[in-house]
């Protein structure tokens, strides 16, 4: 779109050194002077409304230091917390993980029940099987089980939060997953 000034064909005056009719110096002024009211006036709002508030809801006492020092004392907030460090966090508790798969221990002393590792624990359905029930008690139709198929340890089918901590597999795209011709 084609703007027409009246002095399209002529040039500007250079001696004025600015263009006089663009810029308002008592607009700018005007402007100042109620943008300067309009900070003072909010700022002795918030200075009545700070004064206000403290009177209706006084704060509370102030920690006491030894609350500050041991820090057992002070009562923290509910849950959820923020963590300082949540890589150090997930790397700990996906070693806890591992360490509660492949070792043994007690989970119910009492009931008798222990844990074993993985690989003993395999080794065991391997000589002794799993346990069965009749056909007769098997469920039917809507109620019967669809197990997925099964996959390979190790491979693609590593999930969770601890999954980008397991090792490199060869069933992943591995070197040893390469064929021969690219080697």
């Amino acid at each position: 779109m084609e703007t027409k000034h009246k002095h399209d064909g002529e040039a500007p005056d250079a001696s004025a050194g600015y263009e006089k009719r663009d810029a308002s110096i008592s607009g700018l002024i005007q402007f100042g002077f109620w943008l300067a009211v309009v900070i003072v006036v909010t700022l002795f709002l918030m200075a009545w409304a700070f004064n206000y508030f403290s009177k209706i809801a006084p704060v509370g006492q102030p920690a006491a230091p030894s609350a500050v020092v041991n820090p057992n004392l002070r009562q923290l907030p509910p849950g959820p917390m923020v963590q300082a460090e949540p890589h150090e966090d997930l790397v700990d508790y996906c070693q806890q993980q591992e360490g509660e798969v492949n070792t043994y221990g007690w989970v119910d002393r009492q009931a008798g029940i222990v844990r074993v590792p993985i690989s003993r624990a395999m080794d065991l359905v391997l000589a002794q099987g799993l346990p069965t029930r009749p056909a007769s008690e098997a469920p039917t139709g809507a109620a019967a089980p669809n197990p997925p198929p099964p996959t390979v340890a190790g491979g693609a089918e590593i999930q969770g939060p601890c999954a980008y901590l397991a090792p490199p597999s060869s069933f992943t795209g591995g070197e040893a997953a390469q064929p021969a011709a690219e080697k």
